[in-house]
């Protein structure tokens, strides 16, 4: 089965690249691997409280995936996986599509302010020549009807 990976956090953007990647996903009989990545230097500063932390992180994003997991199982009846991962994004996307051959397609959220696309889709555009699968970049500001309509 081929898999849509898509990095879940905290912009906007992030939102239409989840929904293009469940909907392509359910119109081809795909998968949906999601991706959180936790910077490491979240819990430097607390070295006492560094697993708490961590817990808490955890516990957010998970929050944060079910409600995008509920969707994608209830209107696209596609049953998305969590994945959360400590360290650089950039290195995290790139080991995981490494590890993971069922994973076909990197989507990413396009942000739309002046700063540009966002660092993450910077970065990995840069990586482009050095990923086995292509990158989807999704406009953060397309409408749900276009992203229905060209998926």
């Amino acid at each position: 089965m081929r898999k849509f990976l898509v990095v879940l956090d905290d912009s906007r953007e992030c939102l239409n690249a989840i929904r293009f990647a469940a909907l392509r996903a359910a119109h081809t009989g795909g998968g949906v691997t999601i991706l959180s990545v936790v910077p490491p230097d979240e819990f430097q500063t607390w070295v006492g409280v560094a697993d708490l932390m961590r817990a808490e992180a955890r516990e957010r994003i998970e929050a944060h995936f079910e409600v995008f997991a509920k969707w994608m199982r209830d209107k696209q009846g596609v049953n998305p996986e969590l994945v959360i991962r400590e360290g650089d994004p950039v290195n995290e996307i790139l080991a995981l599509v490494k590890e993971d051959p069922e994973i076909g397609i990197l989507v990413l959220g396009a942000g739309t302010d002046k700063a540009g696309p966002g660092p993450l889709v910077t970065a990995m555009s840069r990586n482009s020549g050095n990923l086995p699968v292509p990158i989807t970049i999704v406009p953060g500001d397309m409408s749900k009807e276009r992203l229905e309509s060209i998926t």
